[in-house]
Order: structure tokens, then sequence, then C-alpha cells
């Protein structure tokens, strides 16, 4: 099986059981996740009330390998702009997309605007 990378929102899609979750389970020991991301979904969870530590630990909990945002991946999520402006995409949507190109993975995500990107790689919107 190949690497996937997971986006933010595919992280708390799996940890809410939402729709969609489901095609993302199979792929889980086989799932990237950039720290940024990482970042994004743990201050997520602290926002809604969970506890830091358990929000944290339920955050890393998802993904089996969490990747370092690096020099490489920043400048590629800043080229993505052009690309990506049109459908509203965050610095962390890019932070992901940048990861999946890096990586050639395809990347699961739970946010409909995605559909529409043509980035040379595989984009799997769950929902």
């Amino acid at each position: 099986m190949s690497k996937i990378v997971l986006d933010a929102s595919a992280i708390l899609a799996v940890l809410g059981q939402e729709r969609g979750s489901a095609t993302i389970l199979p792929h889980l020991e086989d799932a990237a996740v950039s720290t940024f991301n990482l970042a994004e979904v743990h201050g997520k969870l602290v926002s809604r009330g969970v506890p830091e530590e358990d929000a944290w630990e339920a955050a890393r909990s998802v993904a089996a390998e969490a990747v370092d945002f690096d020099s490489q991946q920043a400048r590629l999520a800043g080229a993505l702009v052009p690309q990506t402006q049109a459908s509203g995409l965050s610095l962390g949507d890019r932070a992901c997309l940048a990861l999946g190109i890096t990586l050639k993975s395809t990347v699961y995500t739970a946010d409909q605007a995605w559909k529409t990107l043509k980035l040379g790689i595989k984009i799997h919107v769950v929902r």
C-alpha cells in the first residue's frame, strides 16, 4: 500500500467519526501528516474544550507518521497560491498539498473546495 497524506479536515473527520471517515480508516497505517496540519488539528480540539494534552494525543493518534514542515515544503506551499487562491485554500491547506506533492502521494481531505484542483497528484475528497 502506498503512503497517503491527511489534511487537517480528514483527521478531524476521523476523530469525530464523521461522514467520509470510513474511507480513510483502512489507510491509517500508511498515513502521513504535516506537522503544520497537526498544529491545526491540535488547535481546533483545544478550542473545542479538549484538554491540551488529550488534544495533542488525539491529533497525533490518527496518522502513522508526522512529517516536519520544512523549507522545501514552505517554498512549494507559497508557490501554490496562484493555483489555489480561487478555491479559497488556506496556508494549512497548501502545506498539506506541498507534503503530498513532495511525497508524490494521494491527499485525503474533507474539504469540497479541493475537488477542482489540478496539481499533478491525486486528491481524494471523502465527502
